[in-house]
Formats: C-alpha cells, structure tokens, sequence
C-alpha cells in the first residue's frame, strides 16, 4: 500500500529555476521535482555525487495554495575602480603591466591604498586562477573587470503543498523526520530562499491524488480550488512533459530527465488538518 508525505514550502522568496546562468535566473509558477528531491537529499545529509537511490523513484506532486507573486531583483554588479593588492598582479600579468607607471611613481603606502586607475575597466578580483601549463605560476584565466547586469526572478509571498509519494512508508517517515532535523541546510530553490516554519505535514496512507484532496488548505491560502500538478505515466490522457526528474545531482554531471505531469484544481474536502509552527 502506497502512502505519501505532505511538505508545506513556505518563504518570503522562494525561486524554482530552470535557467541558472548567472546573470539571468528565472523561476517558474511552482516548485519543480528535482528541487524538492535536493532538498530531501540534503535533509538525509547525502553528498551531491552520491547515488540518489530510492529519492529518485518518488512519485511528486505540488498544489498552489497561494502561489504568490513573480519579482525581479536587478542588480548592476562592479564597476569603477578599487585598490591594488599583490595578489591580483600576481595571478595577472596584463594587469600588473598597466599598474607598473602608477607604482614606480607612488610613494607611501601603497598596496591597499594605491587605486587602480591606471588599469582601465578593472574592478574586483581575478577570477580562474590555476596553474599556467607551461611555467606552473598560478595565473588568471578570466581577467575581464566590466560591470555585469543580472536579473533574478523570485516569487514572493507564496506557499504551497508538495507530496511525495511511495510505497516504501518507512522511508517516508525518515524524509518526514529529516526535513524537521536536517543534515545540512535547506533552501526553496535557491540558498538565499531559507524555508519558514514546519515543513512536514506527516506521511498518510493514499496516492497523490486522493491525499491532496482530503488535505486542508494552507492557513493563508489565497484559493478554494488550486491548481495541483501530479506526475502521471505517459500515456495518461492530458498530460503535459516536463524535464525535471533528476537523475544525478553529481556536480560534474548533472543531469535531468522529462516526466509528465497532469494539471487540475482541486477542491479539498478536508480530513487531513495541519499543525504548523509559523
């Protein structure tokens, strides 16, 4: 007999990514499986290379009892200019031929004091640094010091339902008991997006279905009849492919396959009340 576990996702940011470059990361409208599976995977304290075992064999879905609102956070990253360190002139050799003039001439402190203006567009830190193949200093590999524009999606104000469903029911109860005490630290999406209050909402015996039917609403619900979204077999009728099943979190390789999914509102009749600490 199958049985499934509740999750209540509930923050004041959360973000559901399926582009995470970084100077343009979206969301989408729900909770994505692969997220929710890292989150668990984390709670059990697994490492990103380990074998995700039977995580990748739950069954998932997500009900949107309030879905919130999309935000963007823009940001202007680096720009103008910040003083000389021996470090960056070690590792950048472009750099440290420009800043020559200006240390030559300056007289007192120097390092730490001296600003970087006779190295035009420069701000910040090199970046990838590795040894040089052929001498074996350790050089930059990324010398660019323009300033970058990055957009950031989030939704804010929103909380939803995921399930989780198995036949295994101990192993619900352990994902149960992790989230509430977890190994590592949680986040809805992205680490800036910790999670608020209880998350378990206990395991019960059922499918995905019939359990999200007989669960109440969220306390700040701002629906009677949300949209839920069930992962189904492919050749359920009405269903729609989705490539967020993860199939390793390794992070070398990554990778994601598709599922299919079926979308509906639900209108609960509820047996299944919450307890949550807020």
């Amino acid at each position: 007999m199958t049985a499934v576990l509740l999750l209540r996702l509930a923050a004041p940011l959360q973000s559901w990514g399926a582009l995470a470059r970084f100077d343009r990361r979206d969301t989408q409208l729900r909770p994505t499986k692969s997220a929710v599976v890292g989150l668990v995977a984390a709670a059990l304290g697994l490492d990103r290379a380990d074998d995700l075992g039977p995580l990748a064999h739950l069954r998932f879905a997500t009900r949107a009892d309030r879905p919130g609102a999309a935000v963007r956070d823009f940001h202007i990253v680096g720009g103008g200019t910040h003083v000389l360190r021996p470090r960056d002139l070690i590792t950048d050799h472009r750099r440290a031929t420009k800043a020559a003039n200006a240390l030559e001439e300056a007289s007192g402190a120097t390092f730490g004091h001296l600003p970087a203006q006779a190295v035009t567009r420069w701000y910040g830190a090199p970046k990838e640094i590795a040894p040089d193949p052929s001498l074996g200093t350790l050089l930059a590999g990324n010398t660019t010091r323009d300033s970058m524009m990055t957009t950031r999606w989030y939704l804010a104000d929103a909380a939803f339902v995921a399930a989780l469903q198995h036949p295994d029911r101990a192993l619900l109860d352990r994902i149960g008991h992790a989230v509430e005490h977890p190994a590592r630290l949680l986040w809805l999406g992205r680490k800036s997006c910790p999670p608020t209050g209880t998350l378990s909402g206990g395991v019960h015996t059922g499918t995905l279905e019939t359990v999200l039917n007989t669960t109440a609403l969220l306390p700040n619900a701002t629906t009677t009849r949300p949209w839920a979204w069930i992962e189904a077999s492919s050749s359920t009728h009405g269903t729609a492919q989705t490539r967020d099943q993860p199939v390793t979190f390794h992070p070398e390789r990554r990778t994601h396959a598709p599922r299919w999914e079926t979308r509906t509102r639900l209108t609960p009749e509820p047996i299944i009340e919450w307890d949550i600490i807020p």
